[in-house]
């Protein structure tokens, strides 16, 4: 049943020129049918270079709405409108407005997990893979980073020559991962290299063998001549890496690291979007989408 509802989903967006994006925290079945998988930013820039003129997001409404932003000009689709992200939405306009009237001589960082509004006020954005060649480059010692304290924390410590202010921000998925279970897995499997994302917690950070974004965890286990890792991140890439690596073996930190928000999204979904009998179109006014584009920009012009 599975295979046939992936080949209708096939069969329909070749019939209306539909570009599938899924992030890698999707499910096998979901990432089998997209045309790009990967993390977020980097299928927004793919996104923007295909000819399609509709495209549909399976992961969360940020990275949708940052597929519009690349691509004002395409029909962009959330293939489940209910998948938010908390880190996203915990911080608004308002609020990093005031903050900014506090500190006005510090420039605004945003990671790229922020709401198209929020980045309107934003000076630039980063991701996981650039928030700290970014950092390094901005031209200002002083920085406000938002909304994770903890990847903020991370590069913070890498860039003792710029000052940062941080807020109490973050993913709770991987503020969920503790000392307490990373200590439980290297007793269960002591020769396993223990690789983490930098969302989690600095305690939890300062244990790892290796710090990246997901695909960096991904790239660098594929890579690696070691045999057993332990993945501190969504437990969705442990499964990636078991299909994508056989021959090695791949262990949660924590069995509760699940993105119930990512989760979200199933391949009805995916489908029924496809036939347009469901999903959400991303519209954005003029100022969200130059505002927001601003911070963007000067991401990509930092590097």
């Amino acid at each position: 049943m599975i295979k046939d509802i992936q080949q209708e989903i096939i069969r329909l967006k070749k019939e209306k020129d539909i570009c599938i994006l899924a992030h890698c925290y999707q499910s096998p079945e979901i990432l089998e049918v997209a045309d790009f998988t990967g993390d977020s930013f980097a299928l927004s820039v793919e996104a923007s270079k295909v000819e399609n003129r509709t495209v549909i997001m399976c992961g969360v409404r940020f990275m949708a709405e940052t597929v519009k932003i690349l691509s004002p000009g395409k029909t962009v689709f959330l293939a489940n409108p209910s998948a938010g992200c908390p880190m996203a939405e915990m911080m608004d306009k308002e609020v990093i407005s005031i903050v900014k009237e506090q500190y006005p001589d510090y420039t605004v960082v945003a990671y790229i997990n922020t709401t198209s509004d929020l980045k309107t006020v934003c000076d630039v954005c980063v991701t996981s893979s650039s928030a700290l060649k970014i950092c390094s480059k901005v031209d200002n010692t002083n920085i406000l980073f938002i909304p994770d304290c903890n990847l903020g924390d991370w590069i913070s410590k890498q860039l003792p020559e710029k000052n940062f202010k941080l807020l109490n921000g973050g993913c709770p998925t991987h503020a969920r991962m503790s000392v307490n279970d990373v200590k439980s897995a290297k007793q269960k499997h002591p020769d396993a290299l223990f690789l983490v994302h930098p969302e989690c917690t600095p305690d939890v950070v300062e244990l790892a063998d290796y710090v990246g974004s997901t695909t960096g965890i991904m790239d660098f286990a594929k890579k690696s001549s070691e045999k057993e890792f332990i993945i501190g991140t969504e437990n969705s890439i442990v499964t990636h890496l078991q299909m994508a690596c056989p021959d090695k073996f791949f262990y949660p930190l924590s069995k509760d690291c699940i993105c119930h928000n990512m989760k979200a999204t199933t391949l009805v979904d995916v489908l029924n979007c496809c036939k347009g009998v469901s999903g959400e179109e991303i519209i954005l006014d003029e100022n969200t989408y130059k505002g927001a584009r601003k911070c963007i920009d000067e991401m990509i012009r930092l590097g």
